[in-house]
């Protein structure tokens, strides 16, 4: 059967048990994969021990979802590709490192709007942000309209896509980073928090804000002051005015 691509704003489309399978066994990275409930046959089967040997995340979704992404025969398996090479926070640091830099990673926690995602690499690759750190679930994809928000930053900027958030910051903290969360749940402002050190940024989403989990193993609470009627910024124009006092106080 041949592979079967789609293009849409959401990035690129694969669809088919066949072609998802030849995907994973190629090496592709995929940024979303569907699955149909209640389908199964050996291809399907087969599909699913490959998925978990390489270690690839899926999804199970009700028939009406994928008729939704596209009406063409999808077989029961959609995924999305990966429009870029994601990196481990572990490498990441360690090249930060070696070369005798100070660590500056950027933490998205439940930031699902693409251009937000995209605005916010930009302005990371821009401020020499070394990593922007995204969970592998509940975030935005890195799609077409990402990455022309970011003006081509997610080209540049290391973006790790991590499991466990949870995990992930008790190793940036055991290696020696402060955990700074954005919150409004804090007096301390963001001119009086510490950033010539490394650390490693939490951004919320607009709706929740940071999880109180990651509130609770952070290092440092660091609240934006505001002056008006409106509760709060867009998570991108925060970021922007985060990175400005780390490069502020970085001189």
């Amino acid at each position: 059967m041949r592979e079967r691509y789609q293009e849409d704003n959401s990035g690129q489309m694969i669809f088919g048990t066949r072609a998802v399978l030849e995907a994973v066994k190629s090496g592709k990275e995929f940024e979303r994969l569907f699955v149909q409930q209640g389908l199964s046959n050996p291809l399907l089967r087969e599909l699913k021990v490959a998925l978990q040997e390489a270690g690839i995340h899926y999804q199970y979704v009700p028939q009406a979802k994928l008729q939704r992404l596209t009406s063409q025969n999808h077989q029961g398996v959609i995924a999305y590709l990966s429009t870029i090479e994601y990196h481990t926070i572990a490498d990441v640091l360690a090249n930060v490192f070696s070369e005798g830099k100070v660590p500056l990673f950027i933490i998205l926690d439940r930031i699902t709007d693409t251009r937000n995602l995209g605005a916010i690499a930009r302005t990371a690759d821009g401020a020499g942000a070394h990593a922007l750190i995204i969970p592998s679930r509940g975030s935005a994809m890195i799609t077409a309209d990402a990455m022309k928000t970011s003006a081509g930053a997610l080209s540049f900027i290391p973006v790790c896509r991590e499991d466990n958030l949870k995990e992930t910051i008790d190793f940036l903290k055991d290696s020696g980073l402060r955990i700074i969360s954005c919150t409004e749940k804090t007096p301390q402002l963001l001119k009086d928090v510490d950033f010539r050190e490394p650390c490693a940024i939490i951004m919320g989403s607009e709706e929740n804000g940071v999880s109180g989990e990651y509130i609770k193993r952070s290092t440092d609470l660091a609240r934006i002051p505001m002056h008006g009627n409106i509760a709060s910024y867009n998570v991108s124009v925060a970021a922007g005015m985060v990175l400005y006092e780390v490069l502020r106080q970085r001189g």
